[in-house]
């Protein structure tokens, strides 16, 4: 198919403006100057903004947090990608993308290993650390299977011991649940950045402060940091954490990477491995057979052929979120989840809110349940309604999420209100 915005733009239904309006929205950077500041209340902006999403109309998509909706400069660079390489039967093309990710998150390019999502990046840092029979592992009660599993199958089968705390009201509180639970033979700390049932961001700028000073790994799921917060994982000081790029970076699915950091390569065994995470000297015909080294970087957790059209297309996320503004973005998605935390909470008792209205530990993402209402009927009676929501059934919380990106309004959040004081 000959692909090009404007048959492409031409063809998405879903838009409301016309193909001039839309050509200069797919380039953001003609909105606005590089870096000016956006009200994060500017409505007629961020509805522009929704233009730029394939996302029909008739739903309220309020479930960023399983899976961010790209936009069309995403889709298109992802698209290209693919084409260039059929047509012309390049190879590689993939690892440049490590560059502008450690960019965007405050990393060097050799502490970047490209993954295909989260769990891929969890696994290799779970596997990957020293640890021996009776070493305990520190974990959250809030747990998604991506972060929990690997861990219990190593507890399984190398006897690792687990610990979980319930994350607290307050960021100070989270802290001293955590240094409670620390023994002498606690080895790591595996905490997720912002848990995926209820959107809390945790304090892990101290608490990898805190596992330094005792000698522990700090190992982060960082599922749903890049692209929501302001990131600078050298600034967090982690030994590693894990992401994907498909979730508030609004990139293409089955992309992700994992930071490591770069004097703790050698401490991070690298079990799966291939073409490029060696350093290219084996030779498998000479008596003895010679050996490699790890490649001197990141990439000896990873190996062999990679979709170039899909790194094209964090490329071209990374690009578009730059454009409008990551601040902006930041203060607009932080504002929606205040504006719901709002909504819900002017329902008294009806509403059981979850996430903490702290300050510092509330972004885009709020947990909470209704009283009186099963979790499963209510997700139910949203998905009637056209309202996209999460329920979350993981470690028995039975409570529902909703969680908001730029393409999302207050309007929208009304609706799922209304339906809130209806049940």
């Amino acid at each position: 198919m000959n692909f090009n915005r404007r048959n492409f733009l031409r063809s998405a239904s879903v838009l409301a403006l016309s193909l001039a309006e839309i050509e200069s929205l797919a380039r953001p950077r003609l909105i606005h100057a590089a870096g000016e500041s956006i009200a994060e209340d500017n409505e007629t902006y961020w509805r522009n903004v929704r233009q730029m999403f394939p996302l029909t109309k008739d739903l309220a998509y309020l479930n960023n947090g399983t899976m961010g909706p790209s936009p069309y400069p995403v889709i298109e660079a992802l698209h290209k990608g693919i084409a260039e390489g059929d047509e012309h039967g390049g190879y590689g093309g993939w690892e440049a993308t490590s560059g502008k990710l450690a960019k965007f998150v405050g990393a060097n390019e050799d502490e970047i290993a490209l993954t295909h999502n989260v769990t891929d990046g969890i696994n290799i840092a779970c596997w990957g650390l020293p640890l021996k029979k009776g070493d305990e592992v520190i974990l959250t009660t809030h747990e998604h299977v991506g972060n929990a599993f690997p861990w219990l199958c190593r507890q399984k089968l190398h006897g690792v011991v687990l610990k979980a705390y319930t994350p607290g009201p307050t960021a100070e509180e989270t802290l001293n649940r955590i240094s409670a639970l620390i023994t002498k033979k606690t080895r790591a700390i595996a905490t997720p950045h912002i848990p995926c049932t209820m959107g809390q961001v945790i304090p892990v700028k101290e608490i990898c402060k805190l596992a330094k000073e005792k000698g522990i790994y700090s190992v982060i799921d960082g599922a749903h940091g890049p692209g929501m917060l302001m990131l600078d994982l050298h600034d967090i000081g982690c030994d590693t954490y894990a992401s994907c790029c498909h979730k508030w970076m609004l990139g293409p699915k089955g992309t992700g990477f994992l930071y490591v950091r770069k004097d703790f390569q050698d401490t991070l065994q690298a079990y799966f491995v291939g073409g490029g995470s060696d350093t290219g000297t084996w030779n498998m015909a000479t008596n003895p057979i010679t050996g490699s080294d790890y490649a001197k970087s990141a990439h000896r957790y990873y190996g062999g052929t990679q979709a170039a059209g899909l790194y094209k297309g964090v490329d071209a996320a990374i690009d578009f979120i730059e454009s409008i503004g990551m601040q902006n973005i930041h203060n607009r998605i932080k504002a929606l989840g205040k504006y719901t935390q709002d909504q819900l909470l002017a329902l008294g008792d009806k509403v059981e809110l979850i996430t903490p209205t702290e300050e510092r530990s509330r972004c885009a993402v709020n947990g909470f349940r209704i009283k009186g209402v099963e979790y499963t009927k209510f997700y139910n009676t949203c998905s009637e309604n056209k309202i996209r929501i999460r329920s979350v059934a993981e470690n028995g919380l039975n409570s529902l999420r909703v969680s908001t990106h730029i393409y999302n309004n207050k309007d929208e959040i009304d609706q799922l209100v209304e339906l809130v004081k209806k049940a």
